[in-house]
């Protein structure tokens, strides 16, 4: 069954993952993708809270429209987090509202893709500083997630972050983990991981969400289709994570 699912990327950094999530998914799905206007490439609260404005989010819509978008994420993490639980929800009614579509947020995405796994704690293995991760966590919490850890590398432009490979996501993954998570957050949209995900689970020997797995796995659950893809990860095979003891 053909379904298409439209994304709003900031600028440019790591928009390549979406075709390949495309490719890897396969199922008559398509992925368009439109960028937004990034404003100041600064994981920086001010800069995010403009990065994730209506009118930037808005300007991006007719053009998803165009491409045949059932429905709509905007694919940021921390432009969605900042604004805080209830302000991120009415981002996605405003987004929805402009569109005529369903649609919603990676900050989302990730909440929901949790509570998917059965997961009740998380770690989070954050690019940002360590003020935007704690906002992450406390976005996580007000949607009843139990973070044990939070861990911020201190990167301020989301182009640096394109930059990374392999060797930085694991080194990322491997610091960022912790005993007691079920599950390891990679919050940034900006950060290659589509063709890294069974690297990683290998690496920690648990399930890990990265923002792009799960901004396209929230555009399914818009669209209400599951697709297997063993190569996303533990997410796309469709199993809960058993909880563990303690």
């Amino acid at each position: 069954m053909a379904s298409t699912v439209g994304f709003l990327y900031p600028g440019h950094s790591a928009e390549d993952d979406y075709p390949r999530l495309e490719a890897l998914l396969g199922d008559g799905l398509s992925l368009p993708l439109v960028h937004t206007d990034i404003g100041e490439d600064a994981h920086r609260v001010d800069a995010l809270l403009e990065m994730g404005s209506a009118a930037r989010l808005a300007a991006g819509v007719a053009e998803l429209k165009s491409r045949g978008a059932e429905a709509v994420v905007w694919a940021c993490t921390s432009a969605s987090f900042v604004f805080g639980w209830e302000g991120a929800h009415e981002q996605v009614r405003e987004l929805s509202a402009t569109a005529g579509l369903p649609a919603s947020s990676t900050s989302f995405a990730f909440a929901h893709a949790v509570r998917a796994l059965g997961a009740e704690r998380v770690a989070i293995a954050a690019t940002y500083p360590d003020d935007v991760a704690e906002c992450f966590r406390a976005f996580l919490k007000s949607g009843g997630t139990e973070v044990v850890s939070t861990c911020g590398s201190g990167i301020i432009t989301a182009a640096e972050v394109g930059t990374w490979g392999l060797e930085e996501v694991l080194l990322l993954a491997r610091t960022g983990d912790h005993p007691d998570a079920q599950v390891v957050l990679l919050p940034d949209t900006a950060l290659h991981t589509a063709a890294y995900l069974p690297a990683i689970e290998a690496e920690l020997r648990k399930p890990v969400l990265t923002a792009n797995q799960v901004t396209a796995w929230e555009g399914l659950r818009l669209l209400e289709r599951t697709v297997a893809c063993p190569a996303l990860g533990t997410l796309f095979a469709g199993a809960p994570v058993p909880s563990a003891a303690g």
